[in-house]
């Protein structure tokens, strides 16, 4: 059986989806209008919503009563 690699991040998961947005973003800003460049935009709106919620769902206003 193999043993499973572990690996810690470094970054929070907001973190690494914003930055994994403003990559795609740069990327995008450099392909002339298509439907490649469409595609990237979506993907760094979906990673930056995602990224929001995230931070929503984690926040102190919602957590469970003890």
């Amino acid at each position: 059986m193999q043993k499973r690699r572990r690996f810690r991040h470094s970054q929070s998961p907001e973190e690494r989806l914003a930055d994994e947005a403003m990559r795609l973003r740069e990327q995008a800003s450099t392909l002339p209008p298509c439907t490649k460049k469409e595609a990237l935009l979506r993907k760094a709106r979906h990673d930056e919503t995602t990224a929001h919620l995230t931070e929503w769902l984690m926040s102190l206003g919602l957590r469970m009563p003890l």
